[in-house]
């Protein structure tokens, strides 16, 4: 019988970055699962938070520090899903179908803030 994934030398964990992924997971209070109950489909959610990402790479954030693959449990499931921060969350709604009234609304919430900030 031959083995089809062999690995002759496994690498430990680095214990500094298992405790960056700690650390910056506590700031990722956010699933894009989360996106479900507000209308968004998986597949739509998918594509949101892939252009978030490179929204975050384009403008130097550390992505890390803003995103991090999980699973999580969902009506007795197993699915693919992903923690966000913030401002990770934001960017994700961003660019989410603008169809929706949470996505409309959050994008004239946040052009509001910045009109008043700037007047």
């Amino acid at each position: 019988m031959d083995l089809i994934i062999y690995t002759k030398q496994y690498k430990e964990p680095d214990a500094i970055s298992v405790f960056l992924d700690f650390y910056y997971s506590l700031n990722m209070t956010h699933l894009a699962s989360d996106l479900l109950d507000k209308g968004l489909s998986p597949d739509k959610i998918t594509q949101a938070v892939a252009a978030a990402m490179k929204i975050a790479n384009a403008s130097g954030l550390e992505t890390m520090k803003h995103f991090m693959p999980v699973y999580s449990n969902l009506d007795h499931c197993i699915i693919q899903d992903c923690k966000l921060s913030h401002l990770a969350y934001g960017l994700v709604l961003m660019n989410a179908d603008a169809d929706l009234p949470i996505v409309g609304q959050f994008q004239v919430d946040l052009l509001l803030k910045y009109l008043e900030r700037i007047h």
